[in-house]
């Protein structure tokens, strides 16, 4: 039997895994890239490292929100059924209270090293996240993570926004991408836990519209998405290097969504899925390249 009694401050380990890093790290990546695409030459290296702990501490914030919201079906799913506040390691109290700990320290450090934009779409985005979404879209609709996915895609724009302290329409070219991105990426998921949505009550489209409608949805988004990350070439921000980068990135991500298409094997919806994180990775770590060794059309 499992001991679900709180320790009486939890490790490190614990509240860290809350945070969900490896989210927040890729979260980081491409406001990075968001940083370093906003700049012609040397960047701000001090100012970088204030935006990207300020946003990273209020990304990590909204997980640990999430975490706290979503205890009760946590239990449930086999995907979480071991996270800190399931296991006890973690009482949602304190869970509750480090969330707004470091949620609050990332929005002083935003105010007051970098600037007052950047801190209020970094806390809409916190808001969308682990409210909106997790609060109420998630278990609303079978369009959640279509809507809710606007959050997610921010950290281009934060990035953007932290060196230049404006909006222009290169980052959100870059929003969008990401905007589009997530639903077959996490569709993608969603079929391979469709078993533990079903069990908890997630309206997720695989669950509400069926397993083999959201296989095609996710192939449509898939060209969307071809046509969508072609956007930075047309507009002439970016020019060879991603041009040829990101169709190469854009077929294989056609290739696994047409193979999960065709088959009935919950493990291609897997491997898609993590094709798809890889997908995100290799997409900004060629804007940035490109961004520095650039062949122009335009």
């Amino acid at each position: 039997m499992t001991d679900t009694t709180p320790q009486s401050f939890g490790y490190w380990q614990d509240y860290l895994s809350i945070t969900k890093p490896k989210v927040v790290a890729l979260m980081i990546l491409t406001a990075v890239v968001g940083m370093l695409l906003a700049v012609e030459g040397r960047p701000d290296v001090v100012l970088m490292l204030w935006a990207n702990l300020g946003i990273a501490l209020v990304a990590g914030g909204g997980a640990a929100f999430n975490h706290v919201i979503d205890a009760r079906i946590d239990k449930q799913m086999a995907r979480t059924r071991l996270r800190p506040i399931v296991t006890g390691k973690l009482s949602e109290f304190q869970s509750l209270l480090f969330a707004i700990g470091i949620t609050v320290l990332g929005m002083v450090i935003l105010a007051l090293f970098v600037n007052a934009l950047t801190a209020w779409l970094t806390l809409a985005s916190l808001v969308g996240y682990a409210f909106i979404y997790t609060g109420y879209l998630k278990r609303a609709t079978p369009q959640n993570i279509v809507v809710g996915g606007l959050a997610g895609a921010a950290p281009p724009l934060l990035g953007w926004t932290s060196m230049t302290g404006s909006i222009d329409a290169y980052p959100l070219i870059l929003v969008l991408m990401i905007f589009i991105w997530t639903p077959p990426h996490f569709w993608a998921l969603a079929i391979y836990r469709v078993d533990d949505y079903r069990k908890v009550g997630i309206p997720m489209l695989p669950v509400t519209h069926g397993i083999p409608y959201t296989r095609l949805q996710i192939l449509l988004y898939c060209f969307i998405l071809l046509a969508v990350t072609l956007l930075p070439v047309a507009t002439g921000h970016n020019g060879l290097i991603y041009l040829v980068a990101v169709t190469l990135l854009n077929f294989r991500f056609i290739w696994w969504a047409w193979q999960l298409r065709g088959s009935e094997q919950r493990q291609i919806a897997f491997t898609t899925f993590k094709f798809s994180i890889n997908y995100l990775m290799w997409l900004f770590v060629a804007l940035l390249i490109d961004h520095y060794w650039t062949i122009r059309f335009f």
